[in-house]
Formats: structure tokens, sequence, C-alpha cells
């Protein structure tokens, strides 16, 4: 399972998010461009020393990232306006699921590209979730199902 960000805005939801995916072993992928400079110094100052236990890629664009032949299982975004509640969803090991930018999502033409589109249910009047909090809540949810977990381990 792996864990995709589209040209993420704010550099504390993606070290948050980057943090994440090490702590729970899934890998990431980064497509850009990022809404801020994403340099060494700066990924390590928002993932912390967290980033030597992450398997991560950057992508120079959607793109690329969509035309590559690497990739494995179904590309699941997750969305304000998706038509499946993601506890209702069923996952599998090798999907990718995908969040937006937080400034606007992602544009109607990767909509049209993912396999599968993912939604939290939210109480009216409320508009949406925090990125970091909306990919821990799904990919806890799919790592549940699937039976994906780490083993646990000693802290540091």
């Amino acid at each position: 399972m792996r864990l995709v960000l589209y040209q993420p805005d704010i550099p504390q939801n993606t070290g948050t998010m980057m943090r994440l995916a090490a702590c729970l072993g899934v890998g990431l992928d980064l497509i850009e461009p990022c809404g801020f400079v994403l340099d060494d110094r700066r990924l390590r100052r928002a993932g912390m020393d967290y980033l030597d236990h992450l398997d991560w890629r950057r992508w120079a664009g959607w793109a690329r990232y969509r035309d590559a032949d690497d990739h494995r299982g179904r590309l699941v975004l997750l969305t304000a306006h998706g038509p499946t509640r993601y506890a209702d969803f069923s996952f599998a090991a090798g999907d990718r699921l995908m969040v937006g930018r937080e400034s606007a999502g992602v544009p109607d033409p990767v909509h049209a590209a993912v396999d599968a589109a993912v939604a939290i249910p939210m109480a009216a009047g409320t508009r949406s979730l925090n990125v970091a909090v909306a990919a821990a809540m799904v990919l806890g949810e799919a790592l549940r199902q699937t039976g994906g977990w780490p083993a646990p381990g000693v802290p540091d």
C-alpha cells in the first residue's frame, strides 16, 4: 500500500503524512509541483528523523506519475465528493491512496483517471478535514481491512 500526495501546498502537512507513512510502514509518492520549496533541509525539518524510515519517491508532475509502468494496485482518491464512504469500501493490499492539494483537491483529469473515490462522512455545515487527518483515518481503515499493520516494535 502507498500514500500518494498530489501537489501538496503545506509543508507541515506533507511532513506529517511522511511521518505517518513511515510509522505505518507504507510507501509514499509525492507528485510535484509543491506549493513550497522542496529541498533536503526543508524535508528533514518537516519529516523530522522519519525520512530514513520512509520508502518514498518524488514525481515530476501528474503525467510522469500516471504514465509510469511500475505502479501496482488501484488508485483510490480521498475526496469530499466521493460516492462511497471510506469505511464501506473494500481496500486491497496494493491500493494507492491519493490525497489532493489542500487548496484545491485534484483537477478533473485526475478525478477521471482514478480507479475509485472515497469520502469521509462529515457533519452538515462542515467543509473538510485537514488532509493529514483524512489520510490517517482512511489509511488506518485500509490497513485494518488488509491486515497490513506493521509488526509492533520497541520504541527508540
